[in-house]
Order: structure tokens, then sequence, then C-alpha cells
């Protein structure tokens, strides 16, 4: 290309752990052509245009660490790859997606660039990179571009794409804990939270435990309330009803006012309160009547409504509802009062970032407002009070005032319906009184009840209900995961998977396995091709039976698709010993680019866990410094001096000692088994192939196998092995 312009040739999503950084990237090449030798400061006018256009960049510290410090990059000289990188994030930004991961280097092609750019979602950061592009070259060219358009379109996909707060709140709490979370819908809020047998599963604010009878029982509100009632729960009194006449001897039995609301509707539809006369009663009913299977007649409970969280049996947050009103004017309608007084606040809109709803005159508000006298579209005087909802958005935190027995009493509630996680709504008028002294009661169970309103209360202390979520799901001491090996390096892999995960089947558990003999899930080969990829890995990830997991991950795993899971308790490295076929398409060209990539199966390795590395490579060696866990060395010579270095630092290593295969902690030796054994022939086996059992030994060694399960696995691997292919 040799016009002025940016081209992107490709856009690869790197969706784990990568060259670049630990979290999900799109990595763009990208083609900049004549524009090698124009930086920014060679095009007259494009830092004034761009600083206009896109303001926020000021907060870009870039190189200089200082706010401001980007932008003076841009006015002293930088290229469209760099300024491509900042302007993406910041679009994101924009768009409710803050911070990230950005870097753009050069490749060995003149003009051409990767830039990598955090992925929260892969759409979404797609999109953002093409819409910084068209910024870009608008700035450069002089012409307008419309941003508020540009962030307007990002912050729709956000709203579309992305999880919702309520489960973002539940995998950042999983995450503070270390706790790996994978998203089964691409667009829905359906996570696994943790990997194979150690995994849970959300829906929002439902979890794997969330009963579907108890869901069930929630709905129907009848049933709900004689459940309740039959444990000593104050409910209040009512009953079915199936006619606007039989609703109004309901409410003559009961007493007035009353509730009339839909046996089993949600989200407070169809939902009318302190009703007084016949004619309120029966249009109510009328409305209710359309909004669930059946409608509730009950006694109207004095006070105001609130809700409280119920997290595996524990109130954890309590909101209250308030009244909505607006005050006239003389002049403005009461809907443009609405409008003008309500609807304002930018706390209310119609997405799940919003705390408060947008209000709208539907059939409850028209009834609120009849008896009042008013419409819609009626004017009320200056200075008159005018009532749009009685109960409405919970915004105000009340958590610390609930008093301890009414605490008691929706978690009492919430174990009678079965919910483990429960939104319990009751009127009272003092929340910290017990119910009983004010005729309090409880009205309604709900499943999969709204978080937001805890995350983000319109007055109050907001509260970590998220976290709450995840202390149920993963009580203290527990992890969410299952032993996962990766397994990386130009030669060997292969063999070192196939031999651990024999090791790891003697144990007992069920092993899934992701190699470039195919997909295995205990003893069972799935599928009988190249699965040394992402998708293949994560599919093993999610199967519930899995106990423990081997991947295989070459150069080309982790440059062109990232590893599948975030962290893991070995890495394992064999060698470095060329880079065929990598300089296509990754742009990998010398053994230090290569050291590169493969250094990331390193860096995931967990505090606890262990590196397993060839200390007769020196490359690798290197990487000893980057694990965070323990490194265990192995070598068919036990005088390599690397080897040799640990052992005098009492370092676990693994050797051939006199034809044995030996285990070592510093020096105390234990000879294991005969390298013969192997293969079970005298004449022994290639080196390459003992070096690979070495390195499948010291990983089964990092798991915890005992020295006798390894000589049972390493004796009886070539029988297995012989069964499994027959």
């Amino acid at each position: 290309m040799s016009k002025k312009d940016i081209i992107f040739r490709k856009i690869v999503p790197l969706r784990g752990p990568n060259v670049w950084t630990y979290r999900p990237v799109l990595e763009a090449w990208v083609d900049i052509g004549e524009l090698e030798d124009f930086p920014s400061n060679k095009i007259p006018g494009y830092y004034e245009r761009l600083k206009a256009m896109l303001p926020s960049l000021i907060e870009h510290r870039c190189s200089y660490e200082e706010r401001g410090g980007f932008l003076k990059r841009v006015e002293e000289g930088t290229w469209p790859a760099h300024i491509l990188e900042h302007v993406t994030l910041e679009l994101q930004n924009l768009a409710g997606l803050p911070g990230g991961f950005g870097r753009a280097r050069e490749t060995s092609e003149r003009g051409v660039y990767k830039v990598a750019i955090r992925a929260w979602q892969e759409d979404v950061t797609r999109t953002a990179l093409h819409e910084a592009r068209e910024l870009i070259m608008a700035a450069m060219e002089d012409r307008p571009f419309d941003v508020a358009a540009s962030v307007d379109k990002l912050t729709d996909m956000v709203d579309s794409l992305c999880l919702g707060p309520s489960t973002a709140s539940i995998v950042d709490a999983a995450d503070d804990r270390d706790i790996p979370a994978i998203r089964l819908l691409e667009d829905g809020n359906l996570v696994q939270i943790g990997y194979g047998a150690a995994m849970r599963r959300i829906w929002t604010a439902e979890t794997d435990r969330t009963s579907a009878i108890a869901e069930g029982i929630s709905r129907d509100k009848d049933l709900t309330k004689s459940l309740l009632q039959s444990c000593g729960v104050p409910v209040p009194e009512g009953r079915e009803v199936d006619s606007p006449e039989d609703a109004w001897d309901a409410a003559q039995d009961i007493g007035l006012p009353v509730v009339v609301k839909p046996v089993d509707g949600n989200h407070g539809r169809g939902v009318f309160i302190d009703l007084k006369t016949r004619e309120e009663i029966e249009k109510a009913y009328s409305v209710a009547v359309d909004e669930g299977s059946g409608v509730l007649v009950e006694r109207s409970i004095p006070g105001t409504e609130h809700r409280l969280l119920v997290i595996g049996g524990k109130l954890v947050a309590a909101n209250r509802g308030d009244m909505v009103k607006v005050s006239g004017d003389g002049k403005s309608t009461v809907r443009e009062l609405i409008e003008l007084q309500i609807n304002s606040d930018p706390r209310r809109g119609p997405t799940e970032n919003h705390p408060l709803s947008v209000i709208r005159i539907d059939s409850a508000a028209r009834i609120e407002l009849e008896r009042q006298g008013l419409t819609g579209d009626a004017v009320p005087a200056a200075g008159r009070e005018v009532l749009i909802q009685r109960n409405a958005n919970h915004e105000f935190d009340v958590t610390d005032e609930v008093h301890p027995d009414t605490a008691h009493l929706v978690s009492l509630a919430a174990r009678i319906v079965g919910l483990d996680i429960a939104g319990i709504d009751l009127v009272a008028e003092d929340i910290s009184k017990p119910l009983a002294d004010q005729g309090g009661a409880i009205v309604e169970v709900n499943a999969g009840p709204s978080l937001l309103m805890h995350l983000k209360p319109g007055v109050g202390k907001p509260r970590p209900v998220g976290k709450a979520i995840v202390e149920h799901l993963f009580p203290k001491g527990t992890t969410g995961r299952i032993p996962v090996v990766g397994i990386t390096g130009s030669r060997g892999k292969t063999s070192v998977a196939r031999i651990l995960r024999h090791l790891l089947q003697i144990t007992g558990k069920q092993v899934g396995a992701a190699t470039s003999e195919g997909l295995f899930l205990g003893r069972r080969h799935v599928e009988k091709k190249d699965c040394a990829h992402w998708q293949a890995a994560r599919r093993v990830l999610m199967a519930r039976a899995v106990e423990a997991a081997v991947f295989e991950n070459g150069p080309a795993t982790i440059l062109g698709e990232g590893l599948a899971y975030d962290r893991c308790q070995v890495g394992i490295v064999t060698n470095l010993i060329d880079v065929e076929g990598l300089a296509a398409d990754y742009d990998v060209r010398d053994l230090d680019q290569l050291w590169k990539a493969l250094r990331t199966q390193v860096d995931v390795v967990l505090d606890g866990g262990a590196a397993v590395l060839n200390a007769a490579d020196e490359r690798v060696v290197e990487m000893a410094e980057l694990s965070d866990g323990e490194v265990i060395y192995y070598a068919l010579d036990p005088d390599t001096p690397a080897l040799a270095a640990h052992r005098k630092q009492e370092g676990r290593s693994v050797y051939v000692r006199d034809g044995y295969l030996t285990l070592a902690i510093g020096e105390d030796e234990e000879p294991l088994i005969e390298t013969v054994a192997f293969i079970g022939t005298p004449a022994g086996c290639a080196a390459h192939e003992v070096e690979n059992l070495l390195a499948a030994v010291a990983a089964a060694w990092a798991l915890d196998l005992s020295p006798e399960l390894l000589r049972t696995g390493i004796s009886t691997y070539e029988i297995d092995e012989a069964e499994a292919a027959a």
C-alpha cells in the first residue's frame, strides 16, 4: 500500500492469556502504508483536530506517565497504529468499558503494525477498532466525524452484548478470589464459574442451586403465601378471585383497603395497592387478570414496601421503596411534569446500568391519578402535589436498619420456598422494628431478584451482593479449580501429554485432554483429530465430569488463539528448537520471539503450582524466574548445570541415574524405576522419549502423585496405550 491510509490486514481474537497480556485481546494487523513517513507532527492541524474530536484523551498518560501524556506524544509525533490503540480504548471507555490494556508494536514489515486491544466483548472491540480508524482518518483529512453517534453505537452494543451489571458483579467477585469464569452465551448472562467438576453456573441472580420447584412456587403467590403462613410467617389475609364481582366480595370479607395483583406476575406489573372503592377494585381486576393466570385480593398492609435480599440463608441487603410524586407548576401536564421532575434524573433509564427505571403512566398510575381527579394530560395547579406511584423503585438502602427478627423471618421465608437466592418483598412502617409490633407482613418471595438496586442504590451505601453470591457458591477454602496442566515447546508436547494423561488416570480421576491426538474425556477418545487448540480445550473445561485436565499448546495456539484457561497448576516447557512455520502467520522469525510466546505458559502458573522446565535447554531455563509457583527441572543427565544448581538450593528435580528414573529433593534421591520398564523392552528407547517421560513424571509429581502410583503408571503405560489404540 502506498497511499495515506490505514488498512486492517486481519484482526485476530486472542481469547485467553497470550503474548500481550493475561486477558482476552483483539490483535489487529494494521498497514499504514505511506503514513510510516508521516507521523502525527508532520500532518498540519492533526493534533488540534484529534484533541477537539476526542478531548477525553487528555486522561491517557501513555509513556510520560502523566495526565496528557498521550496527547503530548501526538503533538511531538507518533504513528497511526499508536493513535489507533488509544482512540479505540477511549471509545470503549466512553461506551461504558473503562480502562483496559492496549499496545502497538512494529512487525518485521515496514509500515505494518500489530495493535492489541483489551476485548471485553469481541464484537464491541472489533467495531471500536473500525470506528477509531474512521475518526483518525477524519482528523487526518480535516473532515467531520460524529463522535457522539459512534459512542452511542458502541454503547448500544455494550448494553446488548456485554454482561449485565448484576452478572458482572458476580464474575468480578469471582475474579477477586482468583476463581475463573467462562461466559456460556455470547449475548446472555449464563456464566460458568470454575472449571470442570469444580464449576458452578449462574444466570444473573439464579444459580445451579436454584430449584425449579422453588422458582415455580415463588411465581404462584397464593401457594407461596399458604406455605409461609403454615410456618408462622406473617402474610396478608386474602384469596384468589375469578371475576370483578368476586374481587369486590373478597375485599368486603377482608376489609378495605385491599391490594389486587396477579397470582403469578412479576416486576410489579398489574399490582394495585390501597384500593378502597368497588370501581377501583373492579378496574384493577380487569388489568391484573391479563398479567397472570389468576388474580389475588389481599389486605392492604400499612407502610412502605421493602426489598430484602437473602443469599444462602443470610440477609445481605435491604432497600426501601418510596412514593413517586410531582409538583404542579400551573402550566405543564402531569405527563410533562413526570419527564421534567422524575425521568430527567440520570439514574433513571431503560438499561440494567440504571438503578432507577423510567416512570410511565401505566394502568396503576392512571388509577392513582383518577383518585385525585386527574389524567396524564391534566395541568395541576402550581404547588399541587400529585402522587404517581405509591411504591416505586427501591432506591433507599436500609440494610443496617433491619431488625434481627425481621432478618430471621426473611431468611426463613426463603428456606420455606426453597430458594438459595431470594428477593423478599415486605411492607412495614418501620424496618427497624419487628413486623409483629406494627402489623407488617411479607407480601412476595421472588426468584432471580434484581441485584442492581443493591449495587447502585439511589441513596445509601452499595452492598457487595456479587461477593455474597460467590461466597455462597464457593465457601472459604474452595477455589473452583481442578488440576490443569499446560504443555508447550517446539517438540515432544504430544508425547508428554499422552504419558501424563495415563499417569493421572491411575489416580482414578476423570481426566480430560485436548492434544494433537484428539479430544479425550476420561478413557473415551471423543474426537480423533488435532484438538490442540482453544475451542477443544474449552470443551474440556466445560465438562462437569472432568476432574483434571491436560492441554497441549503449540506456539501457533498461543500466538493465534491464546490459552483456553486463565491459570494452571502445572506449566511444562519442553524446549525451544526452531520457528518453522511461524513467520508468515505470526511474524515470529527468531528464538527470542518464540521465547516471548512460550513464556506465556509459565506466566500463568498459580502460586501454589509448578513450572516443569527442561534443564538441558538454556532458553527454557531462563523462564524459571517467571513462575509464581515452584520450579521442577528435568534432564537426562543429573549433572546438567541448571539442574545441579537447583538441587543445591533444595529444589525438586527428575533425571536418570544409572538407568533409573530418579526423583530428587535437593541432594536426597529416590530411584523410581528403570527406564527400560517404560517400554517393556531391554533395548530401551530414544533419548527424547525418555526426556518426555521425565517431563510427564515431574508434572505428575507436582500434582502429588506418590512414587508408588508413578511406578504403576510407568510400568503399565505401554499396555494401557495398546489397549486404547485397539
